[in-house]
């Protein structure tokens, strides 16, 4: 796939870019480079290769999850201009 000219145009347009002529060309050459790349990557047989998350063999550190600060719920809730069964209550916006 390849865009032309008037493609991106149209994309700046949409996009509500000013672009230059010179910026338009540089634009369109650096597009038409990754459209091109893309092209290459999808050439690449990849049967038989597993997902990977990370390029290398990582394992995450996890930590257990501690409370750091004391609950303070009902504190917060009795400022609060309307509340029911823990659950603050707003007023309806969307019909």
């Amino acid at each position: 796939m390849s865009l032309s000219a008037a493609d991106v145009r149209r994309i700046a347009q949409l996009s509500r870019l000013a672009l230059t002529d010179e910026e338009s060309v540089r634009t369109l050459n650096q597009l038409n480079g990754v459209f091109d790349l893309i092209e290459q990557l999808k050439a690449v047989d990849t049967a038989g290769v597993e997902p990977m998350t990370h390029t290398q063999d990582m394992v995450l550190r996890l930590r257990d999850d501690q409370v750091s600060e004391p609950d303070r719920r009902d504190d917060y809730q009795q400022v609060a201009p309307s509340v029911e069964q823990g659950l603050y209550l707003v007023p309806r916006v969307v019909e």
